[in-house]
């Protein structure tokens, strides 16, 4: 395979592996990630300039707002494209938390915790339980927002290394589960927040007296978690691992835990446990000083959301620096800015490669070309005059391809919501319903999505594993997913459909007559 991939070659006969290997070897031999978004940074500014030459706009359907397209190939552009640079670099949402987390799990790695844990887990837990609970976190784990992806594809690339298939393997599934199943979980959490924020005032345009609650897709997200760790464990284990073959790199030490290895293990699992009891007392109880002070509320705008991110690293760094203290990898502060040193230069290309990919988000943000075609797509769809399961379909693809061009979730349904959301309501479909197919379009895409800064950060933890990789050879094994997600994810809800079950409390499919 393309880009220096460290795979044991086999002959591929059936459909899908040809179709995956083409993809692959288109994908790898585009030029470096670094100039790739280089170069998109050119189309957008081109395609700015041509939209505003030809007068491109839309109206927001919720506002009544007229988008224009902006010509950033102008005195203003400039100025915007000069000044701003630096503040789209450092205030790239993702940047800062990646840079916190992985002074967590640097330590915990480079200690050699991470690899101990593993090897134990392999030695107690039944084999064929660990890549489904693996797959299990991962979807759960998405109610802590850009957490799960940027944490669990590293480990899950060990575990299954140490299981003894290629890391790659783990990098892809984790990444597919985390993102591609953002709207299946068994917790409400803030994704569900955010669309009923959007959902209920698009629903007022027809109904004043419309009210919505925040667990009103319960039903079938929960339903859907279960649905999608099926997809992603057969996907993974039918497909992945046969395609990317054994991996011929540096293994993860086979030898039994010493008891010394042992006694540290316990030491560290014992500090995290600990650590989290601490955090959980500040959690759980009806005062506690991490909830909203004003509502209560754990999920909700509360300093335990907002600052999930750096209690993982928390969690992380705790049992790192006392395995490293009880196994001697740390004997002193010097090895202790060593290691943290360490976990902070390989993150030096992905550094790189976001100034690049901010620069060109914020570009495509400026010249307004993603609000316009999306109220584009939405107005054709709305004119082709579909009904029942033709339009649940067609919304799930537009939600799907749009988010191919924008990647936040809460953007893309403040410009669909208000047309969609009374559209359905004209044909008889309940607000819950119509936000529900919204979601599903809106997650099946999120693993092949450039718009989305993960994808960049999955490839440098690739390169971990093979220098030479390229984004082909990551697209090639996400694909899979987003087409699995895609096609069972749709059947299960036009199935859900026609038997008429609400998707959640106070959700029905149908409006309440």
């Amino acid at each position: 395979m393309g880009g220096g991939l460290i795979l044991e070659k086999k002959k591929k006969t059936s459909f899908v592996d040809e179709f995956l290997n083409k993809v692959e070897l288109i994908g790898n031999k585009l030029p470096d990630p670094i100039v790739i978004f280089i170069n998109l940074m050119g189309i957008i500014l081109v395609a700015s300039f041509i939209a505003s030459l030809f007068n491109l706009k839309a109206t927001n359907p919720g506002t009544g707002e007229v988008v224009e397209a902006v010509n950033l190939i102008s005195g203003e552009g400039l100025i915007l494209i000069l000044t701003e640079s630096i503040n789209n670099f450092s205030a790239f949402p993702p940047l800062g938390m990646v840079l916190v987390v992985m002074l967590g799990i640097g330590i915990a790695e480079k200690t050699g915790y991470f690899e101990t844990v593993m090897k134990r887990v392999i030695e107690v837990a039944p084999r064929k339980l660990i890549i489904p609970t693996m797959i299990l976190v991962a979807i759960i784990g998405n109610v802590a927002g850009d957490a799960a992806p940027v944490v669990l594809p590293p480990l899950a690339a060990m575990v299954m290394m140490r299981l003894g298939y290629h890391p790659f393997s783990g990098l892809v599934m984790a990444y597919a589960a985390s993102l591609g199943a953002f709207s299946a979980n068994f917790i409400v959490g803030m994704t569900d927040a955010l669309a009923l924020a959007f959902t209920e005032p698009a629903a007022q345009l027809i109904d004043e007296s419309y009210t919505g609650n925040i667990a009103m897709n319960y039903y079938f997200i929960a339903a859907s978690a279960v649905l999608l760790l099926i997809v992603t464990y057969f996907v993974t284990t039918k497909l992945t691992i046969p395609r990317l073959g054994a991996y011929h790199g540096e293994q993860i030490s086979e030898e039994d835990l010493g008891a010394d290895e042992k006694s540290a293990l316990r030491w560290a699992n014992s500090s995290l446990v600990i650590t989290a009891v601490i955090f959980m007392a500040l959690v759980i109880p009806e005062n506690g000083i991490l909830r909203n002070q004003e509502t209560g509320s754990i999920m909700n705008d509360s300093p335990f959301m907002n600052s999930v991110v750096f209690i993982i690293t928390i969690l992380f760094f705790v049992p790192g620096l006392v395995y490293g203290l009880k196994m001697k990898t740390i004997k002193n502060s010097r090895d202790f800015g060593n290691v943290l040193s360490e976990s902070m230069a390989t993150m030096g290309s992905y550094i790189v490669l976001v100034f690049f990919a901010a620069q060109m988000l914020a570009y495509f943000s400026w010249s307004n070309l993603g609000p316009i075609l999306a109220i584009k797509g939405a107005d054709f769809l709305q004119q082709m005059n579909f009904t029942g399961i033709p339009l649940i379909l067609s919304f799930v693809i537009i939600a799907g391809f749009i988010n191919l061009l924008i990647g936040s979730a809460s953007a893309k349904w403040a410009i669909l919501a208000p047309v969609f959301v009374p559209l359905f309501m004209l044909l008889g479909y309940d607000p819950a319903f119509t936000q529900m197919i919204f979601r599903i379009g809106d997650s099946i895409t999120n693993p092949i999505t450039p718009m989305l800064p993960y994808l960049p950060l999955l490839l440098a933890f690739a390169k971990k594993y093979d220098k030479n990789v390229g984004l082909g050879t990551l697209l090639s094994n996400l694909l899979p997913y987003s087409i699995a997600f895609f096609i069972v994810w749709s059947l299960f809800l036009v199935l859900w459909y026609l038997l008429g079950i609400p998707v959640g409390p106070g959700g029905p499919i149908f409006l309440q007559q």
